[in-house]
């Protein structure tokens, strides 16, 4: 009896003391990885796209991973992360997969839960945003679908229109990226309708660069440029080869490769969103896709199409764009 007696309190004073280093063990674990938190990784091709949702985010660290800088910070009350793909399918392919694949926690957890892409495109009329529901990356062979949770708070944002405060005048933008001024502190001319959110059909992504990355140059502004424009602080002297690099976006295949989407079927075509979407699909991570116009209707200029129209006009569908998702992700927010 007695030993019984003993052994029982022994056992009872072993679970205890193990209960009290499991807890006091526990805190210790989630404070090891209290830094890492599931964030929205938010995606642009081209400086221009991104510059006007970087300016409103709260960046708390910035890194480089594989040549590419993300920013991770806070904005309209989510964890986000940004980045700049690069102009065409490989290099929005690669940097999607680099972010999937290194952006992960201690645990091994993904640190990605979401993937939003903002950028132009060509569609129905300048100035409007189009949000497809599945997006082609072979000219209709195979479709891949966008989250239908994070599409039914865009359906919202849609409904609520006025919320988003969509631009009717294009502003001249920061082609050089000198951040001087606003890009809006010099208006053109205003499209001849009012643009809007357009919720629904086919997305486009094709590749006019064979398959091959095409490479950006530091230091040349809000289109072919590496940088974000805010963030955009090198000379002209870091890239010797920046003359050789620019003449690959003169090839014919760069001016003929996107084209306006009218009467394809489809309400939008880049170079980037499908190629996107197919990796967020392969990772299960939900995917959904603004897209500006900045070529197609609605031009009081007449100007031909593509590319004259996409950089005339480039400026106020990037920033619809950007202004649709930030009105997207308060109502996210509030959802």
């Amino acid at each position: 009896m007695r030993l019984r007696g003993i052994l029982s309190i022994g056992l009872a004073m072993i679970l205890a003391v193990g209960a009290v280093s499991a807890a006091t063990a526990q805190p210790r674990a989630a404070q090891q990885h209290s830094d890492c938190h599931a964030r929205t990784l938010i995606l642009s091709a081209m400086p221009v796209e991104l510059s006007p949702i970087l300016t409103k985010e709260k960046v708390h660290k910035t890194f480089v991973i594989d040549d590419r800088a993300f920013y991770q910070g806070r904005l309209r009350g989510h964890r986000v992360i940004l980045a700049l793909t690069g102009i065409g399918p490989v290099n929005a392919s690669q940097t999607t997969r680099t972010a999937l694949s290194k952006l992960r926690c201690k645990s091994g957890a993904k640190k990605i839960h979401s993937i939003l892409f903002s950028g132009v495109a060509g569609g129905d009329w300048i100035g409007s945003v189009t949000v497809p529901t599945r997006w082609t990356k072979n000219a209709g062979k195979k479709f891949y679908g966008v989250d239908h949770h994070l599409l039914r708070v865009a359906r919202r944002v849609a409904h609520h229109v006025k919320r988003a405060h969509l631009k009717q005048s294009n502003g001249a933008g920061d082609p050089m990226c000198a951040c001087v001024a606003d890009p809006d502190t010099v208006m053109t001319v205003a499209v001849t309708h009012k643009p809007r959110i357009e919720i629904g059909g086919k997305g486009q992504t094709t590749d006019p660069f064979s398959g091959k990355a095409l490479p950006c140059v530091p230091g040349a502004g809000d289109v072919f440029g590496c940088d974000p424009c805010p963030r955009d602080k090198r000379l002209s002297e870091e890239a010797p080869d920046k003359g050789q690099k620019l003449a690959r976006f003169a090839s014919p295949e760069f001016l003929t490769g996107y084209s306006s989407s009218s009467g394809k079927g489809y309400v939008a075509e880049d170079e980037e969103t499908a190629a996107v979407d197919a990796v967020a699909h392969r990772h299960h991570v939900p995917f959904l896709g603004f897209r500006g116009v900045s070529d197609g209707g609605g031009d009081p200029l007449g100007l031909p199409g593509f590319p004259f129209q996409f950089f005339f006009y480039r400026q106020i569908s990037a920033d619809n764009a950007a202004l649709t998702t930030l009105a997207f992700l308060k109502a996210w927010h509030r959802h």
